[in-house]
């Protein structure tokens, strides 16, 4: 099998990692044609030099239901990264990062990876979901925001703010905009 696209979503309590932590860990393994082959789940124990953010803080105070699912039953970052990296070799294909941003999700994922096991699965490149969507839609990159993708790029999928949650949703997201690029 060629490539695999994991769709992941991170819930994080700041804006970088390192003195804000991971809270959460969601990624969906799609193939292209958008079978969802697999999916991992984490949350972290905050890391321990590390404080939340204050805006980060009170968004989190307007979230009860998203706050109370990335706190349960945290793990080390240690143990749920070799885990991350473990799920992501059962995989039958090569892993490629994708997320909306890509920009904050792969800089925490690949913090966290880098920090904790050593290496990247990934390599040092993520697929940005609005970068893609600009191109799809021949559009600026401002422009190509959610509001303005097609409606039926779109499956019946709840955004919680929960990453497991939104890693799927996002993930077959991507993959009806793959369709639509890859059809003359």
């Amino acid at each position: 099998m060629g490539e695999i696209y994991i769709s992941t979503d991170v819930e994080t309590d700041g804006p970088i990692p390192g003195p804000h932590s991971l809270l959460s860990l969601g990624s969906a393994a799609y193939t292209a044609d958008k079978q969802l082959l697999a999916t991992f789940s984490a949350n972290f124990e905050t890391l321990p030099d590390a404080a939340p953010h204050p805006a980060t803080a009170a968004w989190w105070a307007t979230q009860p239901d998203a706050w109370a699912a990335c706190r349960q039953n945290p793990e080390a970052p240690a143990a749920a990264m070799q885990r991350y990296v473990a799920w992501l070799r059962t995989l039958p294909g090569t892993p490629v990062f994708v997320a909306y941003p890509a920009g904050f999700d792969f800089l925490f994922v690949y913090w966290y990876l880098m920090r904790f096991v050593g290496e990247s699965p990934f390599g040092h490149a993520a697929l940005d979901m609005k970068s893609f969507a600009m191109a799809v839609l021949r559009r600026e990159f401002r422009a190509a925001s959610k509001r303005n993708m097609p409606r039926h790029w779109f499956d019946a999928f709840p955004h919680t703010h929960v990453a497991l949650d939104d890693a799927i949703e996002q993930g077959a997201l991507f993959c009806n905009m793959l369709r639509e690029n890859r059809t003359p």
